[in-house]
C-alpha cells in the first residue's frame, strides 16, 4: 500500500501543477495581449522606433489600417453581442415555452373542475324549481309536467322523423344537372354571382370540391369579410339544402355544448340544433353542410375531438357518436343503441380567424381536414343568370371516385416530391405522412378535374399540408434553409410553379 499511496500523492501533485500551469498560461497570454505588449517596450516602442523615419504617406496609411482594424474588431465584437442576445433571447423562448406547457396543463385541470362544479349548480337551481323529482319537467307557463311513458326524451329529432315521414327528400336530377367536375365549378360561380351577388375566383371553388372528396372537414381562413361564411351559405343554396351556421361560443369546453345532455332530473334530453342537423342529414340526399362559424373561439380539441377521431376509422358504418348510454322503445328511428351514426352525405365547414380572440388551431385538427385560404375579395364578374342545381350525394360522390381511381403521381412528380420530402426532412424534421400522401392522392386528381395542372394541386397541398408545419419551428434560425427550399423547388419543378408554396416561404421568413 505505501507504493500505491507514494504514486498516487505524486499522481495529484503533478495533475495539480498541470492545471496551475493551464490556467497561469492563458493568465499571461491575456496580460500579454492586452497589457504588456502595449507597455513601453510592446507595441509603442515599436510604433516610436518605426514611425521616426516615415514621411506622410506612411502615417496616411498607418490611419487608414488604423481605422480598418479598429472597425474590424468593434464588427467582430457586435457580432458577438448579437449571437448572445439571440442566443439568451432563445433560451428565454424555450423556458416560456415550457412554462406555458405547465400553465395549460393546470388550466386543463381547473377546466375540469370547473365542469363539475357547474354540473352541481345546475342541479341544484333544478332542485330550487321544485323539479327534483325524476320525470318531472317546468311547461312553458312555468307549471309542471310529467314526461309520460310513450313521451320520447328526444322531442326534436322525433320530430325529424315525422318530417321525414309525412315529407321524404327525394332529388330529381335532370339532363343538365348532371355536370362534369369543371362544370359544376363554373355553375356554381355563375349562380353565386347572379342569385346571391357573391363572387369567388375559380381556384377557391376549385379547392373546395377538392376539399369535399379529400376529407369531411373543411377549414376556411382568412381576413375577416372575405365571405368564410358565406361560401357554404352559397353552396347550401347552390344545392337546395341550406347549411346549418352553428355560431361556436367562446365558453365551449366539451362535446355537451355541441351535442347536448340529459338531464338526469327531467328525464329529457337537452338537443341542441347542431345535434339535430346531424340527424336530419340521414333523411337526405343531397350534400349537407354545418358550419361551425369561427369555431377557434373554443378549443377545437374540446368540443370537437370525438367527432375527429371517430372520421379516422376506415369503416364509416362505424362512425357512431355515443348520445346517451342506454336506449329507449320511444327513442328516435335513427339512434341505434343511444349512438347516431355520422351520415356521408354531411360535411362539416369550420370558419377560422387569426386574431388574439382566437385560438390557434392545433396540428392534429390540420391534420384531419383541409384548409382553404380566403385571403382576398374576387373581382366582380358580370355572370349569366343561373340556376341552382340538383344533384344527389351519390352522384357528387360518384364524380369524385371517378377521377380517383387509379390515380398516381406522374413520374416526374412522383421523383420530385421523393427528393423534396428527403431535403425537408434533412432541413426541418418534417416527413410526409402516409395520411398526407393519402389525402394527396385524393386532393389531386380532383382538383385537375375541376380545370387546373398537377402542380397546382401539389403545390396547395405542400404549402397548407406541410409548410404550415414549420410555423412551430423556431424560424430565425431557419432563413437560410428556408431560401434553399425556394431554391429546391425553382430545381425540382421550375421558377414558374409552385407559386402559391413560395409565397407561403416568404410569409415564413417574416415570420423570422
Amino acid at each position: 500500500m505505501t507504493g500505491f499511496t507514494q504514486f498516487y500523492i505524486r499522481f495529484l501533485e503533478q495533475l495539480w501543477n498541470n492545471i496551475v500551469h493551464f490556467f497561469t498560461t492563458i493568465g499571461d497570454l491575456i496580460a500579454r495581449m492586452f497589457y504588456k505588449d502595449w507597455a513601453v517596450d510592446g507595441y509603442y516602442q515599436l510604433f516610436i522606433e518605426n514611425s521616426a523615419t516615415w514621411n506622410v504617406l506612411d502615417y496616411v496609411a498607418f490611419i487608414f489600417v488604423l481605422i480598418i482594424n479598429v472597425a474590424f474588431v468593434g464588427l467582430i465584437i457586435f457580432l458577438l453581442y448579437l449571437l448572445i442576445k439571440r442566443y439568451v433571447r432563445f433560451v428565454s423562448r424555450e423556458v416560456d415555452k415550457d412554462s406555458l406547457v405547465e400553465e395549460v396543463s393546470l388550466l386543463n385541470q381547473k377546466v375540469v373542475e370547473l365542469i363539475d362544479e357547474k354540473n352541481k349548480i345546475l342541479a341544484m337551481r333544478v332542485s330550487q324549481l321544485g323539479v327534483g323529482t325524476p320525470g318531472m319537467a317546468l311547461d312553458f307557463d312555468g307549471s309542471h309536467k310529467k314526461k309520460s311513458d310513450n313521451e320520447s326524451r328526444f322531442s326534436k329529432l322525433i320530430e325529424a322523423d315525422r318530417i321525414a315521414e309525412e315529407n321524404p327528400i327525394i332529388t330529381s336530377m335532370t339532363s343538365s344537372d348532371m355536370l362534369e367536375l369543371s362544370e359544376l365549378v363554373d355553375r356554381f360561380i355563375n349562380y353565386s354571382a347572379s342569385q346571391l351577388h357573391l363572387y369567388y375566383k375559380r381556384e377557391i371553388i376549385a379547392r373546395w370540391f377538392a376539399g369535399l372528396a379529400t376529407s369531411k372537414v373543411l377549414i376556411l381562413e382568412g381576413i375577416s369579410g372575405t365571405g368564410k361564411t358565406s361560401l357554404p351559405y352559397a353552396m347550401g343554396r347552390f344545392f337546395g339544402h341550406p347549411a346549418s351556421i352553428i355560431s361556436v361560443q367562446p365558453s365551449w369546453r366539451d362535446r355537451a355544448e355541441l351535442l347536448g345532455y340529459l338531464n338526469e332530473f327531467t328525464k329529457r334530453f337537452n338537443e341542441t340544433d347542431f345535434l339535430r342537423s346531424v340527424y336530419e342529414a340521414s333523411y337526405s340526399d343531397t350534400i349537407n353542410l354545418i358550419v361551425l362559424d369561427e369555431m377557434n373561439l373554443a378549443r377545437i380539441e374540446y368540443y370537437f375531438a370525438e367527432f375527429l377521431s371517430v372520421m379516422e376509422m376506415p369503416d364509416v358504418n362505424e362512425w357512431k357518436i355515443d348520445i346517451v348510454p342506454t336506449s329507449e322503445e320511444n327513442d328516435p328511428k335513427n339512434l341505434i343503441n343511444g349512438k347516431i351514426l355520422i351520415p356521408q352525405n354531411l360535411w362539416f365547414i369550420g370558419t377560422a380567424n387569426k386574431d388574439d380572440s382566437t385560438f390557434t388551431i392545433t396540428d392534429k385538427v390540420y391534420d384531419r381536414a383541409v384548409a382553404i385560404a380566403l385571403n382576398k375579395r374576387a373581382d366582380l364578374i358580370d355572370a349569366p343568370y343561373t340556376e341552382p342545381i340538383s344533384m344527389t350525394y351519390e352522384y357528387l360522390e360518384d364524380l369524385f371516385k371517378r377521377v380517383q381511381s387509379g390515380y398516381e403521381l406522374s413520374d416526374t412528380a412522383a421523383k420530385a416530391f421523393a427528393e423534396l420530402d428527403l431535403f425537408i426532412q434533412d432541413k426541418f424534421k418534417i416527413a410526409f405522412g402516409n395520411r398526407i400522401m393519402k389525402q394527396i392522392k385524393m386532393f389531386v386528381p380532383v382538383y385537375m378535374a375541376c380545370g387546373f395542372t398537377e402542380f397546382d394541386g401539389l403545390d396547395y397541398m405542400l404549402a397548407f399540408k406541410i409548410l404550415r408545419k414549420f410555423e412551430m419551428l423556431n424560424l430565425t434560425f431557419l432563413k437560410p434553409e428556408l431560401d434553399q427550399l425556394t431554391l429546391m423547388l425553382d430545381k425540382l419543378f421550375g421558377k414558374e410553379q409552385f407559386m402559391v408554396s413560395k409565397a407561403y416561404i416568404e410569409d415564413l421568413k417574416k415570420l423570422g
